[in-house]
């Protein structure tokens, strides 16, 4: 697919802190395609609430006019902060007042994009919509793009603040989207109920960071904590990891040294982890630390809850992981099973603690070589590829 124009609407901005699949989507479309990625548009109660922040400040100089909001990333790649204010609308109930409100955003998003695609002379070849339920509902209406996609890399809907209005209209969307990328098994079939020509591509991981590490380059991140080292690199959040689960393998063994590395929540902060004497809080570090942590563990664990939020999410760490050869241990889901060969899996602390001992004894140099080449084998040239291969059969553009 080449020579296109896309458009990419989502719910992270270019300038997120976290990884992002969009991003890394949209750099592999700009590869041989014009892409306009937009940033999600300023609302009311976040200009309220955080008007002196830098990225809100940067919003509202653009829609004073003050700013440009178009900026060049590539030759190909463009990212827009659009000139419109849109209402906060989440607190109403369904109904009348809220889907005229949410169709009036939908138009002011639009009239802020078509200005720009006009002045860059974008064709409406295809609009691509990171799970973007709400603000771009109507875009496929209003832009009318020769394919639209959408895009499930999230079980959005097992949070309270898209639940509410997402759980009639994001099936809707899927509905009206002519193709639907997911990144599992499972988000791939939850869109297949409202969608037949919904397909799991997987997705990829970037491993710039891990490329640019040299073992032994840089100090030692570790050397005070004793082995072995079982160690998290991540958010902590009690929303998706299992506090209880990490207490419980730390009070069973307590020669081992758990190293979480990561910003807290609350829950985590106020947990009862932190009076444990062998699980060590290191805080949050720049993505470009990351791989020097994960070299100087012996085992790499993901602690997940199993709830409606994380059971279909693709375990990007799980490849960080592996990318090193490490041995790697995390609980059962539906989006694990595909990493069952190159990772021990289990349901609860006796099956961590039992597969870590596993793990432990084991040094065997080819099953490091087959975790580093499975794991490279997730790149976003391959994922991008198979939404190629599934555009080319469904619906064709530009042809």
């Amino acid at each position: 697919m080449e020579n296109l124009d896309i458009i990419i609407v989502g719910q992270q901005g270019w300038d997120t802190k976290i990884g992002s699949n969009c991003k890394d989507i949209a750099v592999q479309f700009s590869a041989a395609n014009r892409v306009l990625y937009v940033n999600p548009s300023l609302d009311r109660i976040t200009k309220w609430r955080n008007g002196k922040d830098k990225e809100v400040i940067e919003k509202l100089d653009v829609i004073a006019g003050k700013k440009n909001g178009l900026e060049k990333i590539n030759d190909n790649l463009y990212v827009l902060n659009c000139d419109c204010l849109l209402e906060s609308i989440n607190f109403l109930p369904p109904g009348q007042i809220y889907n005229y409100l949410n169709r009036l955003n939908n138009k002011r998003l639009f009239k802020a994009i078509k200005k720009v695609t006009d002045s860059l002379s974008f064709k409406n070849d295809v609009l691509f919509n990171d799970s973007d339920m709400f603000r771009s509902f109507f875009l496929k209406t209003l832009l009318k793009p020769k394919l639209s996609i959408y895009y499930s890399r999230d079980n959005m809907l097992a949070t309270d603040y898209y639940k509410k209005h997402g759980a009639y209209m994001e099936p809707k969307i899927i509905a009206q989207s002519d193709l639907c990328f997911a990144n599992s098994a499972y988000l791939a079939s939850y869109c297949q109920k409202y969608n037949p020509n919904s397909y799991n591509v997987g997705q990829g991981c970037d491993f710039t960071a891990f490329d640019e590490f040299v073992p032994g380059r840089e100090e030692k991140k570790l050397a005070h904590i004793a082995y072995p080292r079982i160690g998290y690199v991540g958010v902590l959040t009690a929303a998706r990891l299992d506090i209880s689960l990490i207490a419980n393998i730390a009070n069973a063994k307590p020669d081992w040294n758990i190293v979480l590395v990561g910003p807290e929540d609350t829950s985590f902060q106020q947990s009862t982890l932190h009076q444990l004497p062998n699980v060590h809080f290191l805080g949050a570090r720049p993505v470009t630390e990351l791989p020097g942590f994960i070299d100087e563990f012996d085992i790499c664990i993901n602690p997940q809850l199993v709830n409606a939020l994380t059971i279909g999410n693709y375990p990007r760490k799980i490849d960080e992981y592996l990318a090193f050869g490490k041995p790697t241990i995390a609980t059962k889901t539906d989006a694990m099973e595909p990493f069952r060969d190159h990772v021990l899996l289990a349901n609860d602390a006796k099956g961590y603690c039992d597969g870590i001992e596993k793990l432990l004894n084991e040094k065997d140099p080819v099953l490091i070589d087959e975790r580093k080449a499975f794991a490279r084998s997730h790149t976003w040239k391959n994922s991008v590829g198979m939404m190629y291969g599934y555009i080319n059969k469904v619906n064709p553009v530009g042809t």
